[in-house]
């Protein structure tokens, strides 16, 4: 960390009590340290220019006046600039003083509106909660979860992040979410993640295919067929590959996406086949086949940062999340 000399200037009263002298001294300042050093000081500050006086702005404060004056003295020490002429316990800011005083106040004040956005977001009844969910649980599952939850929750806010699973555990670990809901449900030392219900997955042809007409599939017969997945890094694309290997072979990729929708248009187009969950609403074009072999279905978790504190409002919703098990898809 780089140090750097700065003149320092002590001030102090002449006998009449209305002047100031300023005196250069040679001291060490952290150059990456102002906000550490001067934040402490930056209230007081801020009272004493509003008083104009440092009896009452201790009062205010309710510190000693000699405690006050000392820091007020330290901080203009610490700057090398006078903030204030002083006449006895009265002061007046100098120009310093003022364009100082302008920029404390913007501060302060970002401070206050920090401090009271955090505490709304904390607030049981009214607080917020950050909530990530994967793409193919937007149609349906997370409107019905989040509806049966205000019921008995009717201010909570939600701040609502949709992508798929590895992006979603990123933006957790870099806080900008409070929980999500993925699959696969994952296994990572920093995580806590549990299972809450598990979805079959289909094997989707067109309408007009081979195996159209059948109603159920063991996945290894579609080992020829060109597939429509997910991009790598996508849960349901891992899934994929995963299934295919244990059913003896590896998916020639025709197409390689980022929803699960379009891939479904993809299929009825007639670019290929795919692996994937029911469809909110039934897609004409295509023919939809149950995987006997291997057992096609994926988990669905909810992960949260483990030795994560949780505002009232996010462990409320956790909880109802973890009574859900079971129960947390349509049937």
């Amino acid at each position: 960390m780089q140090h750097e000399q700065r003149s320092a200037r002590r001030v102090s009263r002449v006998s009449n009590g209305k002047d100031i002298t300023v005196t250069n001294e040679a001291t060490d300042v952290d150059s990456e340290s102002w906000a550490a050093t001067l934040a402490p000081r930056l209230a007081q500050f801020a009272a004493v220019a509003r008083h104009e006086h440092v009896t009452r702005a201790a009062h205010e404060l309710g510190m000693p006046q000699s405690t006050l004056s000392r820091a007020m003295a330290r901080l203009e020490q610490d700057l090398g600039v006078a903030l204030f002429a002083r006449r006895g316990r009265a002061v007046a800011l100098t120009p310093a003083g003022r364009a100082f005083l302008a920029s404390t106040e913007r501060a302060l004040a970002e401070v206050d509106r920090a401090a009271e956005s955090v505490r709304a977001d904390a607030d049981p009844a009214a607080g917020k909660v950050a909530f990530g969910f994967l793409h193919t649980l937007g149609w349906e599952t997370v409107p019905g979860l989040i509806r049966a939850f205000r019921v008995d929750h009717p201010r909570v806010r939600f701040q609502l992040v949709q992508n798929y699973g590895e992006a979603m555990l990123e933006r957790m670990r870099a806080g900008d979410l409070d929980l999500c809901l993925t699959s696969p449900v994952p296994d990572a030392p920093d995580l806590v993640a549990r299972r809450l219900d598990e979805q079959k997955l289909r094997l989707v042809v067109p309408e007009d295919h081979r195996l159209a007409g059948r109603k159920r599939i063991r996945l290894a017969e579609a080992s020829t067929e060109l597939f429509v997945t997910l991009e790598p890094g996508y849960g349901l694309r891992r899934i994929t590959d995963a299934l295919c290997a244990e059913a003896g072979f590896t998916p020639r990729i025709a197409f390689e996406g980022e929803e699960a929708e379009t891939l479904r248009g993809l299929v009825a187009a007639g670019l290929g086949v795919a692996l994937l969950p029911p469809p909110a609403v039934p897609r004409p074009g295509v023919a939809e086949l149950t995987v006997t072999a291997p057992r096609a279905v994926r988990a669905i978790g909810v992960a949260w940062l483990d030795g994560h504190p949780d505002t009232p409002p996010v462990a409320a919703f956790k909880r109802f999340l973890l009574s859900r098990r079971g129960q947390l898809l349509p049937r």
